[in-house]
């Protein structure tokens, strides 16, 4: 039931962000899909590479890590570009001269994937580790079917 509900909930908040978006479009289509895919890069990468190749890894640390990454680089590209991309509320011209490290909004999905893999880290560090049968699990992906 209360799953439900938040699904519900996720989903009706999707179609208004999409619905505002399709009748506001932030920029260039290109422009788009280099923020898709700086937030993919941010939020959802890492937890997969570290859910294939870390048995340490724990979901408290990766949803941890997610938040980090993708809130890091949403707040980023909202400065530059204005929040929910309502060009009148940048807080700084989108420009060289006040990029961080010279990285324009587009291309900060590395730091956030950065920041991503080294919150869950330590987030799974300071947890207690997942249970062995899910270690086990993760240990049987890495195996190739053909070679068992």
């Amino acid at each position: 039931q209360q799953e439900l509900k938040f699904s519900r909930i996720a989903i009706g908040g999707a179609i208004l962000v999409a619905g505002y978006l399709g009748l506001n479009p932030p920029g260039f289509a290109a422009q788009v899909v280099a923020l898709a895919f700086g937030l993919a890069a941010s939020s959802i990468f890492p937890a997969i590479m570290m859910g294939i190749f870390s048995k340490r890894i724990n979901d408290k640390g990766a949803i941890a890590g997610m938040m980090a990454g993708l809130g890091s680089t949403l707040v980023y590209i909202f400065i530059f570009k204005g929040w929910f991309f309502i060009k009148s509320t940048a807080m700084l011209p989108d420009n060289a001269d006040n990029w961080l490290f010279g990285l324009n909004p587009q291309s900060f999905g590395t730091v956030g994937a950065m920041i991503n893999f080294a919150v869950a880290y330590a987030v799974s560090l300071s947890t207690e580790p997942p249970p062995q049968r899910i270690q086990d699990l993760i240990e049987d992906i890495r195996v190739p079917i053909a070679s068992k």
